[in-house]
């Protein structure tokens, strides 16, 4: 079997990580980077993290608005399937690459599957809404992580093809925990931070840094909270506040985008992480960190009802207020699977 892989951002350089171990055993995988995140410290520093094989194709797309990045992708990306007409195209969450992969092989007629299908949030305002819910209707094979995700399409009328699998990313967390532990130690001491004594923080999505009263408000209050924070900074979120002026108060530590094991280690020792990101939220869960989610709604609504993620959206009082009250419980359900995800998704294709 021939498939044809489409990643471009952070988050789907881990899912496809777990799914190319098990799928390159049996199958003849195509890597395709679009390159929407394409600098090293966005794309390089997660591929040798992670040990996965370098992309068989990059497109070097880069950034700019949501049609100019699309359509460079979508041509891209036709001119490969038509290449190598593949038995599947594989697609991961809810980016710009992964709308444009499913556009460009639905006009080709090549089958879809789609990993981390029926995720909602119910806002159109968000672009990553809109491209997941015309990826899952393009999709003929739909890869689910949650109950709440098989209900979300029976809802949209798509029930054919829809399979309950759990999230490969808890595949990879697994084994990136086993990695980091050895390291752990001073990766803390490199950022001078003690375990369980500092926030680490994410901002990246368009709601927060292209928002600029939603930006200073996050801002606000990280500099209000009276602990370290962490923050690595998404290069559009820093051409976002060096555009705002602001100035950030010495506890709040903006580093650079940092590898993905570095980054599970210093979720795994933080006392609590903020973020806009929903992969953040996930591996909070599973590393039992109490996760403060600085948006209105999330598509993870399983880590909510159990406690240990709590919506503060981008006002300064409610992320301060939730920071300094919010107390996980204790205990922690299993969620998303059980950590061999990408072996049942392989066999469904």
């Amino acid at each position: 079997m021939k498939v044809v892989t489409i990643v471009g951002a952070r988050p789907q350089f881990i899912k496809a990580a777990a799914m190319s171990r098990v799928l390159r055993q049996r199958h003849r995988e195509i890597l395709l980077h679009t390159g929407q995140h394409y600098d090293y410290k966005m794309s390089g520093v997660f591929f040798d993290g992670l040990e996965m094989p370098a992309p068989d194709v990059n497109l070097e797309v880069g950034s700019g608005s949501h049609g100019a990045q699309t359509g460079a992708m979508l041509a891209g990306i036709e001119k490969v399937l038509l290449a190598e007409r593949p038995e599947w195209l594989l697609i991961y969450g809810d980016t710009n690459s992964t709308l444009a992969g499913a556009l460009a092989a639905a006009k080709l007629n090549i089958p879809v599957a789609h990993v981390e299908a029926g995720l909602r949030s119910f806002s159109r305002r968000m672009p990553e809404e809109v491209n997941r819910v015309v990826a899952d209707h393009l999709s003929q094979l739909l890869l689910c992580p949650s109950e709440t995700a098989i209900k979300n399409l029976a809802s949209e009328g798509i029930s054919k093809g829809a399979h309950l699998v759990g999230d490969v990313m808890l595949d990879i967390l697994q084994w990136a925990k086993e990695r980091a532990k050895p390291s752990t130690g001073e990766t803390l001491r490199r950022h001078n931070l003690e375990s369980k004594s500092y926030l680490l923080a994410t901002v990246h999505r368009s709601e927060n840094t292209d928002d600029a009263a939603r930006l200073a408000g996050i801002l606000s209050a990280f500099d209000r909270i009276k602990e370290p924070i962490l923050f690595p900074v998404h290069p559009r979120t820093r051409k976002a506040i060096d555009a705002s002026g602001s100035r950030l108060r010495s506890h709040v530590r903006m580093v650079e985008p940092l590898g993905y094991l570095e980054m599970v280690a210093l979720s795994a020792s933080a006392r609590m992480i903020l973020t806009d990101s929903g992969g953040l939220q996930k591996e909070a869960y599973w590393l039992g960190v109490p996760c403060v989610t600085l948006r209105e709604e999330t598509e993870w609504v399983e880590t909510v009802s159990c406690g240990w993620n709590q919506l503060a959206g981008s006002a300064t009082n409610g992320i301060v207020g939730a920071v300094n009250s919010f107390v996980a419980p204790a205990s922690r359900p299993a969620l998303y699977g059980s950590g061999c995800v990408a072996a049942a998704c392989v066999d469904l294709l």
